[in-house]
């Protein structure tokens, strides 16, 4: 089963290369922010104390994310894998991650980092903003601090792959097919 961490700040491109790697292997793509919107829409208590968080740019209990994996985990058990798309976020969540699949018998294969200067991503998102009418990417002061979390909190996850060996940063600058082309060979070295 090949299961990849695609990680990297808001902005950087994981949701489109994302789509690259559903077409070319198979994968299911398991965006803690698309779970958490879909909770949103619907309206649940779990999608209202959601949105109070991620409006102000902030992160969703971990115990609530990890639920919501496991249970896409269980309702996928005839995948081929998984991109693991915004999650983990911290050490904690990466610690979680690795027992929740070591419990089924399956393991990260690698974590592959699109790396994006912050100038960049401040104005992937506020094009996004444009279109998606989501109001955590209309808003530079939310946008920041959006990606002043990850850096604070999200970046050290990376050296926790790093440690098991299954760290690689890639270039998120480029075009989106060179992009892509750098993650494909970096999943063909596994």
């Amino acid at each position: 089963m090949l299961n990849l961490v695609l990680f990297g700040p808001p902005g950087a491109g994981k949701g489109t290369q994302s789509q690259k790697l559903i077409e070319k292997y198979g994968l299911i793509h398991l965006s803690t922010g698309d779970l958490l919107r879909g909770e949103i829409s619907q309206g649940t208590e779990l999608g209202l104390e959601a949105k109070k968080l991620m409006d102000e740019g902030l992160l969703v209990p971990d115990a609530v994310v990890i639920g919501m994996i496991s249970n896409k985990l269980d309702a996928n058990k005839t995948a081929k894998g998984f991109i693991f798309d915004g999650f983990p976020r911290t050490v904690a969540q990466a610690e979680a991650l690795d027992e929740l699949l070591k419990s089924k018998q399956s393991a990260i294969s690698g974590m592959i980092a699109l790396q994006v200067n912050d100038t960049e991503l401040e104005h992937r998102l506020l094009l996004r903003g444009k279109d998606s009418g989501r109001p955590d990417d209309a808003n530079p002061e939310i946008i920041r601090k959006r990606v002043k979390e990850y850096n604070d909190k999200t970046a050290p996850v990376a050296g926790f792959y790093k440690d098991q060996h299954k760290f690689t940063s890639i270039n998120g600058m480029g075009s989106i097919d060179e992009i892509f082309a750098a993650i494909d060979h970096v999943i063909a070295s596994y």
